[in-house]
Parts: C-alpha cells; structure tokens; sequence
C-alpha cells in the first residue's frame, strides 16, 4: 500500500512542479572538475574539455503541453541523452581573426565573408556557411594534427546548459546582462540595447560570463552550425551524443539563436535549421575537438 502512496505522491508532486512554474529536479547529472583549458596553435581556437554525463534534452514547445505531459496525457518532447566520452568544445564563437587565419593558411577557400561594418578581429565570423564550416574544421584538423568537427546537437545542449536544467545557463529569466539578444517580440528581429548588452548587432566574443563549463556566447550573439541534419520533433535516437544523420539532410540544425532573436529563441533548448549552404549575418559557429 504504502508503494502505491509513494507512486501518487510522486505524481502529484511532479506535476504540481510543471503548473506552478516549477522546474523538476534533474535526473542526470554533468559532473565536472576545474576547467581544463587548451589552445593547440596560437591562431587556434581556445578549447575547454566536457566531461562524460547525462542530461535531459529539448523541451516541451508549451506550456499546456507541460502541464499534459506532467498528468501522463502526452509524450514529453524531451528526451534522456547519456554522452559516455568526454570531447572538448571552443570557449568562444569562431572569430574573424581565427577565420582569417584559415585563409593566410591556404583554407577555407580563400573566402573572406563580409562584416557588415560591425568590426571583425574578435568580433564573431558571420556570413559562414555549414559548408563553410566544414572548411574550417577541416583546415584546423591539417593545421594541429588532431580531430576537429562540429558539436552534434546533443553535445552542444549539454555543452550550453552547463550543468543546468533551466531555460538558460544563468536560470529562468531572460537578461541583458547575461547575453547579447533582441527585442522581446520576433518579427520583427531586431537587436536592442539593454544592460550589459551595449551591442545592438554582435559582440565580440566573450563579453558576459561563462556558463559552468567555462563557455561564452551560447545564448544570442550569432546562431552555432551543428553537424545534424533537421528531424522534428526532436528525434527519439540517437540518445548518447551522436549526431542525427538520417534522411535527404537537406537542412541543417543551428542553435544559441542570435543578436535579433527573442528571448524564447536565446534558450539552450531551441532548436533552428538552415540550408547548409546559406550565408546570413546572425549565423557563425563553434568547434569540438575528438580527445
């Protein structure tokens, strides 16, 4: 009897977290020790290396679907993703300079995107391409002989969250002084200035705090090319940190949102797509590295 009590109490307790706004305990955990910071050539990239962990990926898409899920009436969009590797991802967005560093390599195809006269040095490369991308992970991988790549979508939820279950790495709350992101409707994008946010379009990298796991910028500045192609909803498999690759792949997934996203668009959980040869001026990227 008193195993049927607990079962209820559970539930209830459960979904009173949903319908008052409560974010449930985490079940796994994304243990990790002092930063372990590297840098494999003085134009590369600085890395941070991610331990193995669990963490509950996605997010439900609303709010009456949260509070269905929490009586059992709907299956959660979310999903339990268990990454047993550990794998070391960049501190920061990839910069014009570390771009242009590409190009004096002899990579990247000798492409110079254009800045929109925000600056370019340390300001994020904007107008790159997943395919793009790829050029840049490939030159960096000939350039320091080790193994760089993307993030997959789910390394890159783990990455950002820092540990955390909440909305954004710092909590719940969208703030202007933890991120560079727009105004609160979208359309129309645009960038506002607000707080610590004094940028209206990008940031140089690595203006606010880092999350828990040592990374800058995973909420607004510019969209992160990841290595999947687009699956909605979010797909059921792979659940240990590979990249989703089935299908045409005739899009490819994006994250953190940008300068002119919204506050929902800014959140660990969101999802956004591209075609993987589309160039935009709130799009860039970030690096992982095989260890």
């Amino acid at each position: 009897m008193w195993k049927a009590w607990a079962a209820a109490a559970a539930f209830v307790l459960s979904a009173a977290f949903i319908i008052f706004g409560l974010e449930s305990p985490p079940r796994f955990v994304a243990p990790q020790g002092p930063l372990q910071i590297f840098r494999d050539c003085d134009d590369c990239p600085e890395m941070v290396r991610i331990e193995p962990g669990s963490y509950r990926m996605g997010a439900e898409p609303r709010r009456l679907d949260e509070i269905m899920v929490g009586f059992g009436l709907r299956q959660s969009q979310k999903k339990d993703v268990s990454i047993a590797y550990a794998f070391a991802a960049s501190r920061r967005e990839i910069t014009f300079a570390q771009w242009e560093a590409c190009v004096a390599g002899g990579g990247c195809d000798g492409y110079l995107p254009p800045d929109e006269g925000w600056g370019r040095g340390d300001q994020p490369v904007i107008h790159v391409s997943w395919q793009d991308a790829q050029r840049y992970v490939h030159w960096l991988s000939q350039r320091t002989g080790h193994t760089y790549r993307l993030l997959s979508e789910a390394e890159w939820e783990y990455a950002a969250r820092g540990g955390t279950q909440t909305h954004y790495p710092w909590g719940d709350r969208a703030s202007h002084e933890n991120a560079n992101f727009g105004a609160p409707d979208c359309p129309p994008c645009t960038g506002v200035i607000e707080g610590a946010d004094r940028w209206e379009h990008t940031a140089p990298v690595g203006q606010f705090a880092p999350n828990a796991f040592g990374l800058f910028d995973t909420s607004g500045n510019v969209y992160e090319w990841v290595e999947d192609c687009l699956a909605e909803p979010l797909p059921r498999e792979p659940v240990d940190g590979a990249p989703y690759l089935a299908g045409a792949c005739e899009m490819r997934m994006m994250r953190g949102g940008a300068w002119y996203s919204d506050p929902a668009r800014v959140r660990s959980s969101y999802r956004a797509y591209n075609s993987p040869d589309r160039r935009d001026y709130v799009i860039g990227f970030r690096v992982a590295r095989v260890l």
